[in-house]
């Protein structure tokens, strides 16, 4: 997640927008976001909350003895009760583009309430607010992990409820063949999904679990990825271009939607494939 909000903030600079950030995982190593601009360096770090609490603090604790992941959650779970240090540290930020780079575990989306509670906080501050979920596109190349993906993807939502971006990063390190591979995951059809997987499986009981954990992703109809290669410009500025139109960015200068909408995806996303192909 760090590396996809230094990819965005690199490419909201180069659009001429204000941008800070916000580091809200105590666990993160050192990291710095760089600039997009010649010699200006590094983009100042709005707020880090490891200025409050660190994950390493946590489990060097005698009292408390936590390992990784029960430290990561004492420390969402501490930072939970004391948002007044995020509201002190945000200041007034009116207008600006503010990326939270949040911790990484999936549980903090699915059934812990912090980023919820979060969430909710930030939207009496008058934020609005827009999840992107970041899933690695290596992970997703076979039908078992992307249903998995998919349905983590579709937690989060109806945890957090906001609205939400779904990005499957990491499209510059594929192998041409497995980007051809991928594609059918962008736009896809669970009803494919079902014969790709229980072709595999030899329990009954397991083919019947996925058709209907394929039937209920299907219904929902909720969850669609959008490819993010940080070497193409066009690919990033999709996604941001998604991120401004749910959020409504600058919503006081002339709105222009997205490039492509909801009839059209399929044909840009079928042209970003054959041009990396092609190349």
């Amino acid at each position: 997640q760090s590396t996809y909000c230094s990819t965005m903030v690199q490419h909201c600079e180069a659009l001429g927008r204000a941008v800070q950030v916000v580091n809200l995982d105590p666990a993160a190593e050192l990291f710095s976001y760089p600039s997009s601009f010649p010699g200006s360096g590094y983009v100042c770090v709005l707020a880090d909350i490891r200025e409050l609490i660190e994950v390493d603090d946590v489990m060097e604790d005698e009292s408390l003895r936590f390992g990784p992941n029960g430290g990561l959650v004492f420390c969402m779970e501490y930072f939970a009760n004391n948002f007044s240090w995020l509201e002190e540290s945000l200041g007034h930020v009116e207008d600006d583009y503010v990326l939270f780079d949040c911790p990484g575990q999936i549980e903090l989306y699915t059934h812990l309430p912090v980023m919820k509670q979060l969430v909710e906080q930030l939207q009496q501050w008058e934020f609005r607010v827009c999840g992107v979920f970041l899933v690695d596109s290596q992970f997703m190349v076979e039908s078992f992990k992307f249903i998995s993906g998919i349905l983590a993807a579709l937690s989060a939502m109806i945890s957090l409820e906001i609205p939400q971006i779904n990005v499957m990063t990491k499209m510059d390190l594929l192998s041409k063949k497995a980007k051809k591979e991928i594609e059918k995951y962008l736009d896809p059809d669970m009803y494919s999904m079902i014969e790709d997987s229980t072709n595999i499986l030899r329990s009954k009981r397991f083919k019947k679990l996925t058709k209907s954990i394929c039937g209920l992703i299907d219904d929902y109809g909720m969850v669609r990825f959008l490819p993010l290669d940080r070497s193409d410009e066009e690919s990033i500025n999709i996604v941001l271009q998604h991120i401004d139109f749910t959020i409504q960015y600058g919503e006081d200068l002339e709105f222009k939607e997205p490039k492509e909408c909801e009839e059209d995806k399929s044909a840009l996303v079928d042209e970003y494939f054959q041009y990396r192909v092609d190349e």
